[in-house]
């Protein structure tokens, strides 16, 4: 039967830690005599600072005399009188000291007392605060997540100096224990999301979480559009905190969960609040556009060719024809394959060196573009709107995942259905969008169920924040809040 706590014997717990490290070279164990009794530090290389246990643990035990003859009593005088580490606690529950010292803690253990006193001494290595490389702003604040909890919930903190700001700790996976962080604003956020974020969390079956992506699918409702966001920045989150949302930090994942992530989030950046109103409504509504080209123009484009081509200009229609006649494919073969063609130069463009992907751009563009298209192969309309497509896909990089499949389906219906078909899947991804939730958060509030104090100030409009402070807290407003 595995051991389920300490033991009174030093040897014991030795040879258990050291049998449930066997073959692993980076257990530390080292074995001091203080007043005739034997007691022993426990930690993990790598993950600890050495420098401060010298100084903090091992100097401050060898250099004390006066220890009392009892284990317990000699266990409390080094607590409280002894070692001048931060932080310092008891524990005997074996899972929770392996938990620990693979934390980065350090266990002191005295021959003949059944508990062992924990500190903590992390000193691994660890990634500094950069500017996020997926979430770019032009006038925000150029630092980033990192893998550290600690130092993530530091720039949080350091933002929003409110002690209504909660950190609850948590563990999510049966074997690794990876430690995952909830952060939520007291007051704001829902408590009935809260108990379910919780609930989903602990009945999660996962042995180990080694990124955030692992938990989406089970935050998750599974449908096209998502209602879990993640985001790389500091101040984006702070901003979600305040409107009432759930934020989850993942050990080792430079990004954080958003609980609830709405759809028309996924058009926001923090850039669109920090320029002039009217600058930020259109940008806000190239984004709009870039969306639906971006969704629907390849379907659209091979539905008009093929069956209705007499929605054309004449002069556009001869042009297109003159095209198609000089190439050996159907516009729907061509089209496709254009598009997988994209696919598989953009994942060899994320996935080659950096050395390489310059070349890899040289080649998509000029090898496989121009020269297609002056051999006859595809035709320069298909190109130019599959070109099209791709780079309004870039503007709002949150949904280049749905509109990568999207883009396929829309494309087939065209072919096969022709406008009418396009249209229909329209319809039925609407309903799909206004049938959605997110923790009990319509997915497309607030246009649906429609809020038109919210939609006309920061969804089809961006107002001036001179009109936002005349309102509520915005937090009060927002779907997820406590009035939810």
């Amino acid at each position: 039967m595995a051991q389920e706590t300490l033991s009174v014997h030093l040897e014991e717990n030795k040879a258990f830690f050291q049998n449930r490290f066997q073959n692993a070279m980076d257990l530390i164990v080292r074995e001091v005599e203080l007043s005739g009794r034997k007691a022993a530090l426990f930690a993990i290389d790598g993950l600890i600072n050495k420098e401060t246990i010298a100084l903090c643990i091992v100097e401050p035990l060898l250099r004390e005399e006066a220890y009392p003859s009892d284990p317990k009593g000699m266990l409390d005088h080094m607590e409280h009188q002894v070692l001048s580490a931060a932080e310092l606690k008891r524990e005997n529950r074996m899972p929770q000291l392996l938990t620990l010292l693979m934390s980065g803690f350090v266990l002191l253990c005295v021959d003949g007392c059944g508990e062992g006193l924990i500190s903590g001494v992390q000193g691994f290595a660890y990634r500094g605060p950069q500017e996020p490389q997926n979430e770019v702003m032009q006038r925000g604040a150029k630092d980033g997540f990192t893998e550290s909890n600690q130092l993530n919930m530091a720039m949080i903190r350091r933002r929003m100096k409110n002690p209504a700001l909660k950190f609850q700790p948590m563990e999510v996976g049966s074997q690794s224990h990876t430690p995952i962080v909830l952060c939520y604003l007291e007051g704001a956020a829902s408590e009935k999301i809260l108990a379910q974020v919780r609930q989903t969390l602990e009945s999660c079956p996962l042995k180990t979480v080694l990124g955030a992506g692992y938990l989406t699918a089970f935050l998750d409702r599974g449908r096209v559009f998502s209602g879990v966001g993640l985001s790389e920045r500091p101040d984006v989150v702070c901003g979600k905190l305040e409107e009432g949302r759930v934020a989850l930090l993942v050990e080792g994942t430079p990004s954080a969960i958003l609980l609830p992530f709405l759809f028309v989030e996924n058009f926001q950046t923090l850039d669109d609040y920090l320029t002039r109103p009217f600058y930020g409504t259109f940008i806000r509504w190239l984004k709009y556009l870039a969306f639906f080209l971006s969704a629907f123009l390849p379907g659209a484009y091979v539905a008009v060719i093929v069956h209705h081509p007499e929605l054309l200009p004449e002069s556009l229609l001869l042009e297109i024809a003159r095209s198609q006649a000089q190439t050996p494919f159907p516009v729907m073969f061509e089209t496709l394959t254009l598009y997988f063609l994209y696919e598989v130069l953009r994942e060899a463009g994320l996935r080659a060196p950096r050395s390489l992907s310059a070349t890899v751009s040289i080649v998509g563009g000029l090898v496989l573009g121009d020269t297609a298209v002056a051999a006859g192969l595809v035709s320069a309309p298909s190109l130019l709107v599959v070109a099209l497509t791709a780079i309004a896909g870039y503007a709002v990089p949150r949904l280049y995942e749905p509109l990568s499949l999207l883009r396929l389906a829309f494309l087939l219906i065209g072919n096969f259905l022709g406008i009418w078909g396009v249209m229909a899947a329209l319809v039925f991804l609407l309903m799909d969008l206004c049938a959605s939730h997110s923790f009990g958060v319509p997915l497309l509030s607030p246009v649906s169920p429609f809020r038109g104090r919210l939609v006309f100030r920061d969804v089809l409009f961006r107002a001036s924040w001179k009109r936002l402070s005349r309102w509520d807290a915005k937090v009060q407003d927002m779907p997820g809040s406590q009035d939810h």
